[in-house]
């Protein structure tokens, strides 16, 4: 049933009443694609002798023959005046005479002398109105207006003055404090980077402590004890030396400072006599000192 024509009208065959409905739509159709429109949309015709100017481009090429046949001419010419040396003398020595110079100078000689004798009368002429006498009642006139106006004279320039004063006052102590502030921030923030270096260094100095123990662990664990043994007993024998040496280092020192500090007394044949003495103490000294001091060594390298 959902295959079968309805027809909008009643019928007594449907199948007769769809081929008259699709003939009629198909009229229809044919009509309003054959309708003529009531307004012309058609492009415009185009004309050749619109679009391509024949006269125009004849008189372009007539005007192009003219200046080549004139260049043409011109360079023949040139190229005469160059090879000869042409038949035209351009020099010309006439000289310019008026017959009326004379008269003319005269006459500009006694305008100049007039404007002159002018000039001269209207410099000597004294002025009738004195400019200083105005400026003094100018003065006095200004100081009659000052003391009987309420304000000041130009009041509000100073105003406005004091304005700009203090908004530069502003201005000047709104920077200083940033200055400060940003100064402050930057301390700031140097310690808080020195402390974090200073706990950096620390951290790696601990570390490098840490390795070492580390180390020393490991070889002792891999030393047998008889090296252990072997290496406490020189150890043992160098703790008696250095402390004699030490208990030596002192009484020498005392002895030094004891001489430098005697006054110094003239030197009597006595004395002179007693410096040999002295010196030969000195160098005993110093001999017994390198003995002792090669000794130590030589017991170090046995251990």
């Amino acid at each position: 049933m959902h295959r079968s024509y309805n027809s909008i009208l009643p019928c007594q065959n449907k199948m007769l009443q769809q081929r008259w409905d699709t003939t009629y739509y198909n009229e229809h159709r044919r009509k309003v694609k054959d309708a003529a429109p009531m307004v012309d949309t058609k492009a415009p015709p185009t004309y050749m002798h619109l679009h391509l100017k024949l006269k125009k481009l004849q008189l372009e090429e007539e005007r192009l023959a003219t200046i080549e046949r004139d260049n043409r001419i011109l360079l023949e010419k040139m190229s005469y005046i160059m090879r000869t040396r042409g038949r035209i003398d351009n020099r010309n020595n006439y000289e310019y005479k008026s017959l009326n110079r004379e008269k003319r100078q005269r006459e500009l000689l006694r305008v100049t002398r007039e404007n002159q004798e002018i000039l001269k009368r209207i410099n000597m002429r004294k002025p009738e109105y004195s400019v200083q006498v105005w400026a003094k009642d100018w003065e006095e006139n200004q100081k009659f207006m000052d003391s009987i106006s309420a304000f000041p004279k130009d009041w509000w320039l100073e105003e406005e003055n004091q304005k700009d004063r203090s908004k530069s006052r502003q201005k000047e102590q709104e920077q200083k404090r940033q200055g400060e502030s940003r100064s402050q921030e930057k301390r700031e923030e140097d310690e808080q980077q020195k402390q974090k270096d200073e706990e950096e260094e620390q951290a790696r100095q601990q570390k490098e402590k840490e390795e070492e123990e580390k180390q020393q662990k490991e070889k002792e664990k891999k030393t047998p004890k008889k090296e252990k043994k072997q290496k406490k007993e020189p150890e043992q024998k160098k703790e008696p030396e250095q402390k004699e040496s030490e208990q030596k280092e002192p009484e020498q020192q005392k002895k030094q400072s004891a001489q430098k500090k005697e006054p110094e007394q003239k030197k009597d044949p006595e004395q002179q006599k007693k410096e040999p003495s002295t010196l030969q103490e000195k160098e005993n000294t110093n001999t017994q000192q390198k003995e002792e001091s090669s000794h130590l060594e030589q017991q170090k390298e046995t251990a």
